[in-house]
Formats: structure tokens, sequence, C-alpha cells
């Protein structure tokens, strides 16, 4: 198969959902002391992904691919150490991706139509979730989808076979990642970043919330606005 063309991709304020997670660890409501919460933690971290790979246990990840010390970095190792059991459009099931739009309504709607897809699956009707965006930015040589016909099958709505494949020869070749057409916004750009190194500069942006009831939806809503940064003190 042959590759499709490199070009350089500079991108400021890229936007990645990711499921909000507030209050205490969802472990405390099943334990029945701290002893137990304690216990429960253990086995979690033990069948971390992303605690295997820190520790070089995870076959698709290796820990000096991970990044460290700077803010939010956990939120980048795991895009990469939580594939999904069936891979995603650019990934297989052993290493996942950072992927992220050049909209944000290029973002919930991505995240609207394979949530959806979950929701329909198990037959579960009313949800509400609340995903934050988080911001980063982009400036690497990437692998561009955009306007190749030669890999059209690997932008099909209903198959990641061919898209899955290319990933794995690009991979094998050192790509740092593709960038190309939304499937689930025809206006829309994504980026999937092979390299953890490569997501630069995150930071957390506005809060949206997701509600499906009846089996429709979902209604979109901010629920919060981007955190401003506190006013300097005068010195007096």
């Amino acid at each position: 198969m042959s590759l499709p063309p490199v070009r350089l991709v500079r991108r400021y304020d890229t936007h990645r959902l990711v499921p909000a997670r507030h209050g205490d660890t969802v472990l405390a409501r099943i334990a029945d002391d701290d002893a137990h919460l304690q216990d429960l933690f253990e086995i979690d971290a033990a069948t971390n992904e992303r605690i295997l790979a820190e520790n070089n246990l995870l076959a698709g990840v290796r820990p000096h691919e991970l990044v460290f010390g700077v803010p939010y970095f956990r939120i980048v190792n795991a895009s990469f150490c939580h594939a999904s059991p069936l891979g995603g459009r650019f990934n297989g099931p052993e290493r996942g991706a950072w992927y992220a739009a050049f909209e944000v309504a290029t973002a919930q709607a991505e995240v609207a139509f394979h949530k959806s897809i979950e929701l329909a699956e198990t037959r579960w009707t009313d949800e509400t979730i609340v995903y934050d965006d988080y911001l980063s930015d982009v400036s690497a040589e990437l692998h561009d989808l955009r306007n190749d016909r030669a890999h059209a099958d690997c932008l099909r709505p209903d198959s990641y076979v061919a898209s899955q494949r290319l990933a794995a020869e690009l991979l094998d070749a050192g790509s740092l990642g593709v960038v190309y057409p939304s499937v689930r916004r025809k206006e829309g750009t994504n980026v999937a970043c092979f390299r953890p190194a490569l997501v630069s500069n995150v930071r957390q942006a506005e809060s949206y919330e997701f509600g499906w009831s009846g089996g429709e939806g979902p209604r979109i809503r901010r629920v919060s606005a981007r955190p401003r940064k506190p006013a300097p003190r005068r010195r007096r």
C-alpha cells in the first residue's frame, strides 16, 4: 500500500473531549471501609493499562514514549494506553492514539456519534455525561488524507479495516500521525497523533453536557466557561 503524502500541520487549540470525573472515585461506592477501598485501589492499579505501560508491562506502549511532568500528562498517556478492544479509526486494540479535532463542533459530533452507538448497543436510552474539552497544539509533519482519493477506504463511515491497516503500516514506517477529514461532520478536520510527545500545551477549556433521552439526542449544552487565569496581585 502506498502511503499518503506528508505535510507540515500547525494548528493551535485542537479539541479533544474527555469524560469529566468529578468527586470521589467510583470505587468508594462499593467499598465497605477504608481498608477495603485500599484493596480495591491495588486491584485497579494492577489492571490499569496506563500504570502497566509506565512499568513496561503493556506490549503496545513503552515507558520511554510516555510523557511526564507536564500539565495533564496522565490525560495524554491514557489516550495511548486505554485503547478500545476494537481499536479506533487509526489505531488497533493494542495501542491508542491522541485524536483531536480542529473545531469543537467536530469533536462534539465525533463523541455524539460513538456514544450514541454504544448506548444503542446496550439498549440504554437515557444518559447524561459531562465532557471536558482539552485543548492542545499540533506542529508536526503528518500523513495527509485530505483530498487523497487513493485512501478513500480509510474514511468509510462503517468500517475501520482499511484505516487500521494503513495505521499499522504508518507506525512501522515511523509516522508521527495523520490529518484527515472528519467522517462524522462534513466540514470538520481531525488529527490522530501516534506519539505522545507530539501532544503539546494541553490545557482544559469549557465543559459540555451531553444528554440522551428516549433513544434520541444528544442535546449538548455548555456547562462551564473556560477557566481564566487569576489577575496578578499588586504589590503594596
